[in-house]
Formats: C-alpha cells, sequence, structure tokens
C-alpha cells in the first residue's frame, strides 16, 4: 500500500499556508518551500511539494477557466431558455469528469479508506447534478408546452380578430421564440 502524500498529512493551516505561498511564488521556489517548512518543524522534499504544487496549479487553473466562462455566458448570454443552467451543469460535469480523472492518478498516493470517501462524495455529486438536469430539462419542456398552449390560443384569437395568416403567424413564432 502506497504511503500517504506528506503534504497532505500537514495540518489544514499549514497547507493553506503553502498553497498561498505556492500562489505568490508562482509555483517555484521548491528549495525556498522546503527550508521554510523544515523550519516549521515538517520535512518534505522539493520533489513532493513540486508534485503537490503542480496538482493544485492544476485545480486552480480549472476553477479559474470554470468561473470565466461562467462570467463571460452570464455576460453574453440571454437566458430566457434557462440555457445558462443547462451550461453550468454542463461545466459542472465537466469538472467532476476531471476529477474522477484526477482521483485515479491519486489512488497511489492516498488510502483506500479516503478514496473510498472522495468517490463517495463524487458519486453524490453526480447524482444531484443529474438529478438537476433532469428537473432542468423537465422544466424546459413545460415551459415550450405553455409557450405553444398561449401560442395556440394567440393564434385563435388574432385570426377571430381579423389578422392576416401571416401576422398571426408571426405572433405565434415570437410567442415560441420566447420558450428557445
Amino acid at each position: 500500500m502506497p504511503k500517504r502524500s506528506k503534504v497532505g498529512a500537514l495540518p489544514a493551516d499549514t497547507r493553506q499556508w503553502l498553497e498561498a505561498v505556492l500562489v505568490s511564488n508562482q509555483f517555484g521556489g521548491y528549495e525556498e518551500l522546503a527550508a521554510a517548512l523544515e523550519a516549521r518543524g515538517y520535512r518534505i522534499s522539493k520533489s513532493a511539494l513540486h508534485r503537490h504544487g503542480q496538482q493544485f496549479e492544476r485545480r486552480l487553473a480549472a476553477i479559474k477557466e470554470a468561473t470565466e466562462a461562467a462570467r463571460v455566458i452570464a455576460e453574453h448570454a440571454q437566458d430566457d431558455a434557462d440555457d445558462r443552467s443547462a451550461a453550468v451543469m454542463g461545466m459542472v460535469q465537466s469538472d467532476i469528469f476531471h476529477i474522477l480523472v484526477d482521483l485515479q492518478d491519486a489512488d497511489n498516493d492516498t488510502e483506500p479508506a479516503e478514496r473510498l470517501k472522495l468517490r463517495a462524495r463524487a458519486a453524490k455529486s453526480i447524482a444531484e447534478l443529474s438529478r438537476a438536469s433532469v428537473n432542468q430539462k423537465k422544466w424546459m419542456t413545460q415551459v415550450r408546452q405553455r409557450a405553444e398552449q398561449a401560442a395556440s390560443k394567440a393564434d385563435k384569437i388574432a385570426r377571430r380578430g381579423g389578422l392576416s395568416a401571416a401576422a398571426a403567424d408571426e405572433i405565434r413564432r415570437a410567442i415560441l421564440g420566447i420558450a428557445g
């Protein structure tokens, strides 16, 4: 059974300090970090720190990418059809996939009980996301059905009121366009 990562065994406050220094040092200076940790009473090689730094940098980059994508979507996408929720769910699904891949990579460094706990949390997240996706699709189906009913009603009223077929169709398309 492989040993647990020494960085993973650090107390939370020390690991937070380490990760803050990694970011401020732009993921460099591992020899100095090893010396600083040794001064704090933790003996961790620069190679182990570098491995942790690479994993942390990948996670940080993924979070930044997801945040930027969400910001761009919010700025530029109309959301009458709740497309933003679908896009966010897609991003989360992608992130969960990447996390599962990272979990497989971490299998060598993680105790079996910890792996099981991480996989259980991932499975719960996937189940919640799937439920949200199903509910979002169900809601969109209901919106489209209501829009179709409203468009049919408007079409009948418009034709009864003497509007031309072309004008009634234009009203119908406008109503249906709201539902995506």
